[in-house]
């Protein structure tokens, strides 16, 4: 006799929780912090042989550093669809790769 289950009757169940972890947030500032110190790295060293890039100089223009980030920005993104228009960063697919640190204004 067929049971209604969840994963029987809709097929595979994924389970992702509504709110980040306390772990996740801590490896997510990590990440940022992370990034921040190579591009620093990077500027110095072409800072050191007297040169610079536009790519650097557009990153320092445009992106915020991880301390200067609000919880909401480093946790969260602009969605569209969403009621809010915002959602978890461990709902986007691979999160861990994408650099999402700029919204929309307002956002």
């Amino acid at each position: 006799m067929f049971k209604p289950s969840s994963p029987l009757f809709s097929g595979l169940l994924w389970k992702i929780p509504w709110r980040i972890s306390q772990p996740q947030k801590a490896r997510q500032r990590k990440r940022l912090r992370a990034v921040d110190k190579v591009v620093d790295t990077v500027s110095a060293a072409l800072a050191r042989q007297g040169q610079t890039t536009k790519a650097v100089e557009r990153w320092y223009r445009e992106m915020p550093r991880e301390e200067e980030m609000l919880p909401r920005d480093k946790y969260t993104i602009f969605d569209k669809k969403e009621k809010t228009y915002r959602k978890g960063i461990h709902k986007l697919p691979k999160w861990t790769r994408v650099s999402q640190r700029v919204n929309p204004p307002g956002f």
